[in-house]
């Protein structure tokens, strides 16, 4: 036998959902560097605000924030499965 016969399916499952994990993260840190680095690098007397914060602020970690909850609530009920943690005598 190889190796992927004696693999439990839920490995594969498992392995799936962190790179998924993993592709949130950084799609994350991309969008909060990406507007905090790059509106939040002006003089501070350039800056503009909303509700009060800075338009980097607000769009890198409010909006950021929002997006990715979103984005975590979407992968998670259309991609992630239930696995079920007991012991199987026979692997599928």
């Amino acid at each position: 036998m190889n190796e992927n016969e004696n693999t439990d399916w839920r490995f594969k499952v498992a392995n799936r959902e962190a790179l998924i994990g993993c592709g949130l993260a950084l799609i994350n840190f991309i969008w909060w560097f990406g507007f905090a680095y790059g509106m939040g690098s002006k003089p501070v007397e350039e800056y503009s605000y909303i509700f009060g914060l800075p338009d980097w602020f607000f769009y890198s970690c409010v909006v950021g924030f929002l997006l990715i909850t979103a984005l975590v609530i979407f992968v998670v009920t259309f991609f992630f499965k239930d696995v079920p943690f007991d012991e199987e005598e026979e692997l599928r």
